[in-house]
């Protein structure tokens, strides 16, 4: 009897911390969930408000959302929304966030910390392909960034839930045909080699920007359009693996793989951050068609839903950040770069690959639906933490 009565004092008495442990570990946040996300850029005058595009998204059930800055009206939009979002630090902030600490410091406090929890800031991307472009001085901000940024989320307790990372585009591989030949370029080892190592060692995948309208656009006699757009085809076939590929994107993927197990970091998971078909383009970019876009998006969709990983990965389910959800009509560069977009500007689809526009609704509607929302996330949360505290009960009683 004493005994019994010592555990059931022991018991009570940690009861509330076991609470509060087991609440904050079922409420830790993974910096992408299942398999499907989407890039919302906005340079663009006519589309829809944070608030709408809110809506817009969780009408099409997309959890996973980037956007390129930490605009605070996106991210008060944000609030309570259940959705995870991941926010840019622009190229043009890395000088001033590599050079002091404090300044990295200072801008987590006011644009991470200031919304947690209510927005679920998941991430933080330090620029957006920064290596293997032409700004040798901004190459060399970037890892200083990256640590300082990391080190201030470490500072704020909030390195568990904020992920680190910076995303890169094909300019910084050598020959990528077939995928096991794919190394990093010499020009960009220098940066890219303690960049690896960190985000090795603080968990951080590799974020990869791949197009295979792109890579289609640059070589259309040699790469097969259905190839590139997840179509019936022969394939390529890498005789150094042995490994057949239906896909370019796919073939791309394992071609990052195969760079990062050349500079030893073999284990590091590739995410995809930016891929996409434009619908309209240039006179020399015939193929950017709303057929076009629609069949590569739709493809990529059902591929994803399967859950499967590349053929050198076949266990790591493949992750991917669609571009985009809109079309910006105020980016530079040729017309395929405005018309990416999967929504128009007033939220309804730009072509059908399953997803839904925005119904016509009042604001208090939406507002109805997004305290409907947190309520469940918060009773989903509460049930977990009661659940667990009835075992532990049960297994010290």
């Amino acid at each position: 009897m004493f005994l019994e009565g010592m555990r059931l004092c022991w018991v009570f008495f940690h009861l509330p911390f076991l609470i509060i442990f087991y609440a904050i570990a079922t409420i830790r946040v993974n910096a992408f969930t299942g398999t499907y996300g989407i890039n919302y850029g906005r340079l663009a005058d006519n589309i829809p408000s944070p608030s709408k595009v809110v809506e817009l998204l969780r009408e099409a059930k997309i959890k996973n959302v980037r956007i390129y800055d930490f605009d605070h009206s996106v991210l008060e939009a944000f609030s309570g929304a259940g959705l995870e979002l991941v926010i840019g630090l622009p190229n043009g902030y890395l000088n001033n966030m590599s050079t002091n600490p404090d300044n990295a410091l200072d801008w987590v406090k006011e644009n991470v910390q200031a919304f947690l929890p209510d927005t679920r800031i998941v991430g933080i991307a330090v620029g957006n392909e920064v290596l293997g472009g032409t700004d040798q001085e901004l190459e060399g901000y970037l890892y200083g960034a990256v640590t300082n940024i990391y080190n201030a989320t470490k500072q704020l307790n909030l390195d568990s839930a904020v992920q680190v990372s910076t995303s890169h585009s094909s300019a910084v591989f050598n020959d990528s045909y077939p995928p096991s030949s794919c190394t990093f370029s010499g020009n960009v080892k220098q940066y890219m080699n303690p960049l690896l190592k960190f985000f090795s060692q603080i968990g951080s995948p590799f974020c990869l920007n791949a197009y295979p309208f792109l890579s289609y656009l640059s070589d259309p006699a040699t790469i097969d359009i259905n190839y590139a757009l997840f179509q019936k085809t022969s394939g390529i076939y890498d005789p150094e693996t042995g490994l057949r590929y239906d896909n370019l994107l796919d073939a791309q993927i394992d071609a990052a793989y195969a760079a990062l197990e050349d500079a030893g970091f073999g284990k590091m998971e590739v995410i995809v951050t930016e891929t996409g078909w434009a619908s309209r383009g240039d006179t020399n970019e015939d193929v950017a068609t709303v057929q076009n876009a629609r069949t590569y998006n739709y493809n990529l969709r059902k591929r994803l839903a399967l859950r499967k990983g590349t053929p050198l990965r076949p266990k790591v389910p493949l992750r991917v950040y669609v571009f985009a959800l809109f079309n910006e009509d105020d980016k530079p560069g040729p017309t395929s770069e405005r018309n990416y977009g999967l929504f128009t500007a007033n939220g309804s689809i730009a072509y059908d690959i399953g997803f839904k526009g925005l119904k016509s609704s009042s604001a208090s509607s939406l507002l109805s639906a997004k305290d409907i929302g947190a309520t469940r996330v918060w009773l989903k949360q509460y049930s977990a933490a009661f659940a667990a505290c009835v075992v532990v009960l049960f297994l010290l009683l």
